[in-house]
């Protein structure tokens, strides 16, 4: 009789274990591992910044960011400028964003989702990746206004080339 009763117990023991550990496993699962190492976006933003390419330009009010792009389904990462958060959420109407080089009177384009634009609407829009065009002007300032008449247009952003 006690055999019998130390079986059952023990059987119970065994089936209870047996039961429990998928679940204690796969909460285990479940919860996030604090110790792995950083994920893809994570590691890519960290690595990132050893990349960019507008570390050497003096800012004002425009900051370096870096995202992840997928166009026609190949990812890539991109550097850009994309304005400050101050001067993004200052009011604007009525007219356009534009990049302007004052030394030489050109203009260079903003990056629209995959597409180069000469003018966008909103700050949101404002994204600068034509690092030739900055490395080649020692000033390039984004300018709101009507781009027919740059020299009218309010300078709301700007990056100079240190030499």
């Amino acid at each position: 009789m006690i055999r019998r009763t130390a079986f059952r117990a023990l059987t119970t023991v065994a089936v209870t274990a047996a039961l429990a550990l998928p679940l204690a496993q796969g909460a285990q699962a479940a919860a996030p591992d604090t110790t792995a190492p950083a994920t893809a976006a994570t590691a890519a933003t960290i690595n990132a910044n050893d990349d960019n390419p507008f570390r050497w330009m003096e800012l004002d009010g425009l900051r370096a960011d870096f995202q992840f792009m997928c166009p026609a389904g190949h990812c890539a990462g991109l550097w850009s400028l994309v304005l400050t958060d101050n001067v993004a959420q200052q009011r604007f109407e009525g007219r356009k964003f534009f990049v302007y080089a004052p030394a030489t009177g050109e203009f260079s384009f903003f990056l629209d989702t995959d597409i180069a634009v000469r003018t966008v609407d909103h700050p949101s829009q404002v994204r600068l990746v034509d690092t030739d065009f900055m490395r080649s002007h020692p000033r390039v300032e984004v300018r709101y206004g009507d781009p027919d008449h740059p020299d009218r247009a309010r300078v709301v952003a700007s990056a100079t080339t240190l030499m």
